[in-house]
């Protein structure tokens, strides 16, 4: 292998790259679309949830319980109702998705038997949002429970017995706040290097190809290994520029804390961009038109970096042969190293396992890769 010949097909891919104004929006401009849709777009976190309310009562007491709904930032008071058909209708045409009725006999039954019950309607359309908002309904009438029993009990002389025999003491580590675009985020990162990796190496031999001067290089004295490491090389400059893009904005943009090193960051993204990097040239070298390639590529790259590698599902809520098939999915390994970096703190000894198979998978898939040409026009 020659490095004069590496230099020179690198330089003509570098140039190919440059007058191509595709290549060039795929590299620069979708890194940065991706980030701030998905970033601003993907959230877990829910909050002021369209409430509807009806209160058949209108007591102070009734009034005090609907107030701790509205001044909870998890619900949002889009209606009053006036009756329960006007609930119906607010449900059914999307205007809230939870409804909170309380009786015509609330504070009595409060008063006379120390405990009463009101209605909470939740729209089941969304199965995740509906689980939610109910259980954020029960925490506050909870809330309201423990202070109206403390008042009655203080207005009878009494004391409330507030230390029980066994209690927890939760404490968050590594996200503290549970703030859901902290390790949502860092799976971007990954999401947009497989994209762009795949899609703009996918594009290489078959561009060859389309324009008919792959008999000009196969005439040539370059090897294999020296026309991929050639084509590869520009784009993975491109890649780790945008890659650097995306942890910057990460960090700086949208505050995911970074409590890793960066040198860890940068060794294990070269991996996992060298991986995406040759899914694309194996594509390349498989298909000989270029929309197709594309088409493969994003394929092989987009759907198993968002439904198999932790980024968008918790791998371990999958069934048994989905988690055996999420081993074979580099993205897999980069995510955990991504969330571990920036949330843990993790270095190159905690992530030792995943860092090994990452590396390994770059071996295996370099190889293929230098393999999967051949100098001949068949």
């Amino acid at each position: 292998m020659k490095l004069r010949r590496v230099k020179a097909i690198a330089v003509k891919e570098a140039l190919q790259i440059v007058r191509d104004p595709r290549s060039l929006m795929i590299a620069l401009l979708v890194p940065l679309m991706q980030m701030f849709v998905f970033g601003y777009g993907v959230s877990l976190d829910i909050r002021y949830i369209p409430l509807c309310v009806l209160d058949h009562e209108g007591s102070q007491q009734s009034r005090d319980l609907l107030q701790r709904f509205s001044a909870s930032s998890y619900f949002a008071v889009r209606t009053v109702a006036a009756a329960e058909r006007d609930v119906a209708r607010a449900i059914d045409d999307g205007i809230c998705e939870l409804a909170v009725v309380i009786p015509s006999d609330f504070s009595q039954r409060l008063a006379d038997a120390g405990g009463t019950t009101i209605q909470a309607l939740v729209d089941g359309t969304d199965s995740n949002t509906a689980g939610i908002a109910a259980g954020y309904a029960r925490t506050v009438v909870a809330v309201y429970s423990s202070d109206i029993q403390l008042e009655t009990l203080q207005r009878r002389g009494g004391t409330m017995q507030t230390q029980t025999p066994v209690g927890v003491e939760a404490r968050v580590w590594f996200n503290e706040e549970l703030e859901s675009r902290n390790f949502i985020v860092p799976g971007i990162v990954a999401l947009v290097m497989a994209i762009v990796g795949a899609q703009l190496t996918s594009l290489t031999i078959a561009r060859e190809w389309e324009r008919g001067t792959m008999e000009l290089l196969v005439s040539t004295p370059v090897q294999p290994m020296e026309l991929m490491l050639g084509k590869l090389l520009p784009y993975f400059v491109v890649g780790m520029v945008d890659a650097g893009i995306c942890l910057g904005l990460a960090v700086f943009w949208f505050d995911v804390p970074f409590h890793g090193t960066l040198a860890t960051l940068l060794f294990t993204s070269s991996l996992f961009l060298t991986v995406v990097l040759c899914i694309g040239y194996l594509v390349s070298v498989a298909i000989r038109s270029q929309v197709g390639a594309s088409q493969v590529a994003l394929l092989l790259t987009m759907l198993p970096t968002t439904l198999l590698s932790g980024f968008a599902f918790p791998i371990d809520q999958m069934p048994a042969a989905v988690q055996g098939a999420t081993f074979l999915v580099s993205a897999r390994y980069y995510v955990l190293i991504l969330k571990s970096v920036f949330l843990k703190g993790a270095g190159v000894q905690e992530l030792a396992v995943p860092i090994l198979c990452l590396t390994a998978y770059a071996i295996v898939i370099v190889v293929l890769a230098a393999r999967a040409f051949r100098k001949t026009l068949d």
